[in-house]
């Protein structure tokens, strides 16, 4: 009896295999349509939210021979998508990092699945989509080597429609919440949302979205100022998020940027009160050169400008 019950169980789940990698489509030689096989694309999705992966990690992570993987970043160094740089704290090893092509491209990919998955489920209710997720859940923490509660993962993506709404809303009830802000904090943070999507350029401005659990969690935007000039704009943590490092990969991922595209300084304004965001600064290698009282949006308070030359 317990064989036969055996055998049922494996039964079921190679059905339940079978029917899952057909539904999100993953048996097409190419993945989300595009001239990607499976393998390239996770690699690619590793590549994009690792801070400072190897080759090394990413073998054993994902169990892919490593001879096979060398070839597949090797086509994607000829596609210019990623580089090489010597490892600081082990200098046996080379970190593997995303060029901004290989950003863009994943972030098309990353944008073309969400689509999909999204389409998959608008086809549910609400009621309908919040059991799928906590049997998702439930097989995750299962199947998984480690609890999903010890650390959930989070994404980094480019901005997308609806995004912006969340940013002004997230800032003005936060700040509010957190420091006393009044609604002039919120119109402004409207009016730096507004200006990124009508003059926005993509070659030397972008906005990242920190997702966890499929929820917003985090936003950071990169704006052109002059030619030589970025300005770091908008940094915010939900505060279930934070102690996660999310607020520190933001502001790398904005110097990286800013480097790549031929900017020779970033520059961001603060207030003296947001002693995280200040650290988070400080770490990074930015430096205050002036600080001044104002009352944009609340009384008793000292703005702060900070510089990175690169």
């Amino acid at each position: 009896m317990g064989e036969a019950r055996h055998e049922r169980t494996v039964a079921a789940v190679r059905h339940f295999n079978r029917f899952y990698t057909q539904r999100i489509g993953v048996l097409p030689e190419g993945h989300l349509e595009s001239d990607f096989s499976l393998t390239e694309v996770r690699v690619l999705y590793e590549l994009a939210n690792r801070e400072q992966p190897t080759a090394a990690e990413l073998s054993r992570d994902l169990g892919l021979d490593p001879g096979y993987l060398s070839r597949v970043l090797r086509a994607f160094g000829t596609r210019g998508f990623v580089t090489r740089e010597r490892s600081e704290s082990d200098g046996r090893q080379s970190l593997v990092l995303l060029t901004r092509r290989g950003q863009d491209a994943f972030s098309k990919l990353n944008a073309r699945s969400s689509q999909e998955v999204g389409a998959l489920l608008s086809r549910l209710s609400p009621a309908r989509q919040k059991r799928l997720l906590e049997a998702m859940r439930t097989i995750e923490e299962l199947l998984g080597d480690t609890p999903a509660r010890e650390k959930a993962p989070y994404l980094l993506r480019q901005h997308r429609p609806g995004d912006m709404g969340w940013v002004i809303q997230r800032h003005g009830l936060l700040y509010s919440q957190e420091y006393g802000w009044d609604e002039r904090f919120e119109a402004l943070v409207a009016s730096i949302a507004a200006k990124f999507i009508q003059e926005y350029e993509p070659a030397r401005e972008r906005c990242w979205i920190a997702e966890r659990d499929g929820e917003n969690v985090g936003s950071v935007f990169l704006v052109k100022e002059s030619k030589t000039v970025a300005k770091l704009r908008l940094l915010l943590v939900e505060p279930s998020a934070r102690g996660l490092g999310i607020g520190s990969r933001l502001v790398d991922e904005c110097v990286r940027f800013a480097r790549e595209a031929g900017y020779r300084k970033v520059r961001l304004w603060t207030n003296d009160m947001l002693h995280a965001a200040r650290k988070l600064y400080e770490q990074a290698g930015f430096v205050l050169v002036h600080s001044e009282p104002h009352d944009s949006f609340g009384d008793g308070l000292v703005g702060e400008t900070w510089e990175l030359k690169l």
